[in-house]
């Protein structure tokens, strides 16, 4: 499943996946170990649902709570306004746009 979201970010593929009991379809921009240990991974909801109801938004997911994971063929251009390259709260990045 790791492999699925780094070549998605590499390939700036959207992912749909559940979270939360929320259907999601996001754009994949940091993927990697958070300051607190956990695998996060940092996107930008453009579709679906959350708690919230703030779609689209920011979010971040961490990554053994995501299910049904999949790539899906649709593309999106870069990075949205916000987004941080090298983001300081993670230890460890695996991949970014």
């Amino acid at each position: 499943m790791r492999n699925i979201i780094i070549n998605a970010i590499k390939n700036r593929q959207l992912l749909e996946f559940t979270y939360n009991g929320h259907l999601r379809i996001v754009e994949p921009h940091t993927f990697g170990v958070f300051s607190n240990g956990n695998e996060i991974l940092v996107t930008y909801q453009v579709d679906g649902t959350s708690d919230s109801g703030k779609v689209p938004d920011w979010r971040p997911f961490t990554f053994s709570k995501i299910q049904n994971l999949q790539i899906l063929n649709n593309t999106f251009s870069g990075a949205r306004n916000g987004y941080k390259k090298g983001d300081s709260r993670f230890q460890t990045i695996y991949q970014d746009l």
